[in-house]
């Protein structure tokens, strides 16, 4: 885990490097205001004000420096405004010419994220410090930071190092460190309790067993909130198997527990009044000798009975037993995370976690979350009109839909089934990996969705002030 808490400190007047924050509207008023020397730096480094620009300019003293940055709008800074200047000044302190970080400080945190876990060599950039008179503001910051860390470090180890196993000791680190209850079900009576999670994880080294992680925290009497996510810790599509090409990203087929998990985090860090529910059903979809096959029909634990079209739509049978456990304490919400479908990243693309919701006034509120915190989501329709797409002439369901279309609709649908008609409920489909850098954003495993989901939370629960 990265340590965020020395990236932002209060301001107390320290020693400090200046950061000037200029748009390209207001570029030309702030060079008139510049000597020709600054003028000159700053086109011959061709600073321009746009986004994730900046310029070196030279003070009084020889060893005296500043920095001009460019940003969308001066007037609002979001999360990944000042994230390229952590990327890339020198190691020292920074403060703002004028005005507030706010959002930014985010992004300044987690530009210095660094997954090094099997690095011999050590990186040897240091750590740039931010300044900043919103004192109250850093330890959310750093929360969120965390949080997304966290993510990132889950998605991008491998899967040999991060099995169900691994799961399970990461939920306990969280459990342990915020005192919440954790449970796990395996052997036997997973078997018995949960059969389709059973079923997916069986054909895995017992190294690598399934098993159902559980964390319970907060009082009793607040409105209970479940959070459920996909912890496939590696897919090789089971007998219906991937080409190599679909199989080398697999490793982060659990991104959708690492993001229930730190949505977990975060609930907790801010202490909302809620009583969470955490479910992380974890498996590794292997090919062996006893591996659950084409054309199986397996009993769910809502006694659903589901024929098996194919194997590497395994992520929704695990959700289904999970989902129908979250449901039977009746919680006031339930939120899902899945590297589910493919079909996702097609409609959407990498960026955009699909949202599906069977509640409207929820599905808003994510909207409005996500775009208040730029972690933006994309509604895809619950469309009933294709649930016939999912049925079996020998069960009560199959887990493919025929045909190949709407794909990720199906999936939904097929998730719908395992929660209660009467308990709101999202289902976020998301990628958990950036494939390109971005200033703040780096190659690999990545939280989309999770602050989205973690301020509509706030937004329903926080306390007054």
């Amino acid at each position: 885990m990265n340590d965020f808490s020395d990236l932002l400190k209060a301001d107390n007047n320290q020693p400090a490097r200046s950061i000037r924050i200029v748009d390209a509207q207001g570029l030309e008023s702030w060079l008139g205001s510049q000597p020709e020397r600054v003028r000159a730096l700053a086109a011959a480094q061709k600073f321009r004000g746009k986004a994730h620009e900046f310029a070196i300019l030279p003070g009084e003293e020889a060893a005296d420096w500043s920095v001009v940055a460019g940003v969308a709008s001066a007037a609002k800074l979001g999360p990944w405004c000042l994230a390229r200047l952590a990327e890339a000044l020198p190691e020292g302190a920074y403060r703002l010419a004028e005005g507030a970080a706010g959002a930014a400080m985010l992004g300044w945190l987690t530009a210095q994220y660094r997954f090094d876990r099997y690095r011999r060599e050590e990186n040897g950039s240091g750590a740039r410090v931010l300044l900043t008179a919103e004192v109250a503001q850093i330890d959310a910051a750093a929360r969120l930071a965390e949080a997304v860390a966290l993510v990132r470090d889950l998605v991008n180890t491998p899967a040999a190092d991060m099995g169900p196993a691994e799961l399970e000791a990461a939920t306990r680190k969280v459990a342990e460190r915020f005192e919440a209850d954790c449970k796990v079900t395996k052997g036997d009576a997973l078997e018995h309790g949960f059969p389709m999670i059973h079923a997916v994880g069986k054909a895995a080294d017992k190294r690598f067993a399934p098993r159902l992680i559980e964390l319970r925290w907060g009082d009793p009497g607040h409105p209970k909130v479940a959070v459920v996510g996909k912890g496939i810790c590696f897919d090789s599509g089971g007998l219906d198997i991937k080409p190599s090409s679909a199989m080398r990203l697999m490793k982060k087929d659990m991104g959708g527990a690492a993001h229930a998990l730190a949505l977990a985090q975060l609930v907790m860090g801010a202490r909302l009044p809620v009583r969470l529910h955490l479910l992380i059903p974890a498996a590794e979809n292997a090919v062996s000798g006893n591996a659950f096959r084409p054309g199986d029909i397996l009993r769910s634990r809502k006694g659903l009975t589901v024929e098996i079209g194919n194997t590497d739509a395994e992520g929704r049978l695990v959700l289904g037993d999970a989902l129908a456990l979250a449901g039977e304490d009746k919680p006031d919400l339930i939120i899902d995370y899945a590297t589910l479908t493919g079909a996702a990243r097609v409609a959407v693309g990498p960026d955009l976690p699909a949202l599906f919701a069977n509640d409207e006034a929820l599905a808003a509120e994510m909207d409005a979350a996500g775009t208040a915190v730029d972690d933006p989501t994309w509604r895809l329709p619950l469309w009933d009109g294709y649930a016939e797409m999912l049925k079996s002439d020998v069960a009560d369901i199959n887990n493919a839909g025929e045909g190949g279309f709407a794909g990720a609709i199906t999936a939904a649908l097929f998730l719908k089934r395992f929660v209660p008609d009467a308990v709101p409920w999202v289902h976020l489909d998301t990628f958990a990996w950036r494939p390109a850098s971005r200033p703040g954003r780096p190659k690999g495993g990545e939280a989309l969705g999770l602050r989205a989901a973690f301020h509509m939370l706030q937004a329903r629960y926080g306390r007054k002030k």
